[in-house]
């Protein structure tokens, strides 16, 4: 399934977690935790034959209760 918003074109997205650890007096770097690679979604719904993002979503319902 492609994760695609087929109105603004936001898509999938790469990035890094990790956990933070306390650090040792005189040396704080040494526990540093160990970044991992994580993916990001879009938040997609289907309306009206449409794949949308929220914020493309509420956009399109926000002018259709305005006309």
């Amino acid at each position: 399934m492609v994760y695609v918003c087929d109105n603004c074109g936001k898509g999938v997205q790469y990035g890094e977690s990790h956990t933070h650890h306390k650090g040792v007096a005189g040396g704080q770097w040494k526990k540093r935790a160990q970044r991992t690679r994580k993916v990001f979604k879009p938040n997609l719904h289907k309306w009206k034959g449409m794949k949308l993002c929220t914020k493309c979503l509420r956009k399109l319902k926000g002018k259709n209760a305005a006309s």
